[in-house]
Parts: structure tokens; C-alpha cells; sequence
């Protein structure tokens, strides 16, 4: 397992994207450095020489500071944004280590734009239903671990209409943010379902204190393929998905 702090995060943090020494970190930099520690310590887990793939990747702050604390083999980058690929690009020049490192521009949604039977793929703060593109593509690349963190629960996300009909059945339920959170729930729980119906060990955790953000829920999914597992997953998501 590899060792560092979060003062180690922090310093990667801005030499790659900050790169001016006169400059400080901003409290939006703390706080993506603080989620970015927490996560690179969930990537630990996985082997010495890995493929990772950051998906909707942003600047890829998840993936740029892994390459640099973690022994990864190879990371591949995803991002649709072409301003944020250039910064990708420019945060790419400053990394330290030296590991193929390939930062493609293109949307989660692309099959072709993925690498097959990658070690693991991580996606922080995917936004509405580029939370599930990532969940499905991990599944459908075969991925061995799976590490995501949902932003956003809009009615784009594929599960949201029928989490909407589910708690509009409980008229008992008046309250319109307990609802909201009800909808919310119940598309992590589809969420968590899928990927245990299609093979994955899963835990949700929390990724930091709400006060650090409030999209702080951590899906992390381990590849398996338990029949009974499988089995029990598809008869609940079955159920919740009404059919």
C-alpha cells in the first residue's frame, strides 16, 4: 500500500495545476485536494503496474496525482471538455514520474474511446447520468475495480423518472426535500444493484465530510463474478425497476 499525506496531495496538487510558486492553493483547490487524497487511497488497493482510467475526468486531478503517488503502469484519460483536455495536456508536462500517460478527448459515451480490461477505472464527480455512462462502460470494458462518485440528480439520469413514479406512489410522503432524497437514494440503489448484477463485490462509503462536499457518496465496486451474488442482484433490481 502506498504512503503519503495529505501535504504530499496538496504539493502534487499545485505544481500540476497551479505551477506558479508565488501562488497559493484557493479553498476550491483544498477541497479538491482533499477529496483527490481520499480517493487516491481507495486506488492504493489495486496492483503494482496498473491500468486507470479517469473518466470524465476533468483536469484529471484524480488521475495526474495517482501517476504520481501510486505505481500505476498506465493511465488513460477521458474528457469531452476541450478546454479542460489543454489543461489536462499542460497538468500532463509537470508529472514527475515517468508512465505512459494518454489523454484522449472524447465522451464517456464512446465505446471505442475506451480500453479494454483496464485494472480500474475512477470517476469523481461525474455529473448526473455520467455517473451511470461510466458504471455501464467499467462494466462493459470489464474492468476489474470500479471507483465512482456521483454529482447531481437530475431528471437525465436513466433511473430518475422511475425513482420519481416510486415515491410519488407514497402519498404518506408530503415532504418535498425528503423526497428529493428518497429519488436520490433510490438511484444509488439502482446504481449499486447494476453493478452487482453484472458481477461486482460493492461498498458505498463516504468519500469526505459533507463539509467538504455534499457529493460525497464513493461507490467502489470489485470485480467477482459470485453466480449468487449475480443471482440476488438481478431479482432486486428487477423489483425496483418495476418489472
Amino acid at each position: 500500500m502506498a504512503s503519503f499525506s495529505i501535504d504530499d496531495v496538496r504539493a502534487i496538487v499545485h505544481r500540476l495545476f497551479i505551477a506558479t510558486e508565488e501562488a497559493s492553493l484557493r479553498k476550491e483547490d483544498e477541497q479538491k485536494s482533499r477529496e483527490v487524497a481520499a480517493l487516491v487511497s481507495r486506488l492504493a488497493r489495486i496492483r503494482k503496474g496498473a491500468h486507470l482510467v479517469d473518466a470524465a475526468a476533468g483536469k484529471a486531478s484524480v488521475g495526474l496525482v495517482a501517476a504520481e503517488l501510486l505505481p500505476l503502469g498506465r493511465l488513460t484519460v477521458l474528457e469531452r471538455d476541450a478546454r479542460r483536455v489543454e489543461a489536462c495536456r499542460a497538468a500532463q508536462a509537470r508529472v514527475e514520474r515517468s508512465l505512459p500517460i494518454d489523454i484522449r478527448h472524447a465522451d464517456v459515451a464512446d465505446d471505442a474511446a475506451w480500453p479494454a480490461s483496464p485494472d480500474a477505472v475512477v470517476a469523481l464527480h461525474a455529473c448526473g447520468p455520467a455517473a451511470d455512462l461510466v458504471i455501464d462502460q467499467a462494466i462493459r470494458s470489464r474492468a476489474r475495480f470500479v471507483f465512482v462518485v456521483p454529482c447531481c440528480y437530475g431528471d437525465a439520469i436513466p433511473f430518475a423518472a422511475r425513482a420519481r413514479a416510486v415515491v410519488a406512489e407514497m402519498s404518506f410522503v408530503a415532504d418535498d426535500l425528503i423526497r428529493q432524497r428518497m429519488r436520490a437514494s433510490l438511484i444509488d440503489m439502482e446504481r449499486k444493484l447494476r453493478l452487482e448484477a453484472a458481477g461486482y463485490e460493492t461498498e458505498l462509503t463516504e468519500l469526505v465530510g459533507a463539509t467538504v462536499t455534499p457529493h460525497n457518496l464513493l461507490f467502489c465496486g470489485r470485480w467477482t463474478g459470485t453466480a449468487v451474488r449475480i443471482d440476488r442482484a438481478k431479482a432486486r433490481l428487477a423489483a425496483l425497476r418495476g418489472v
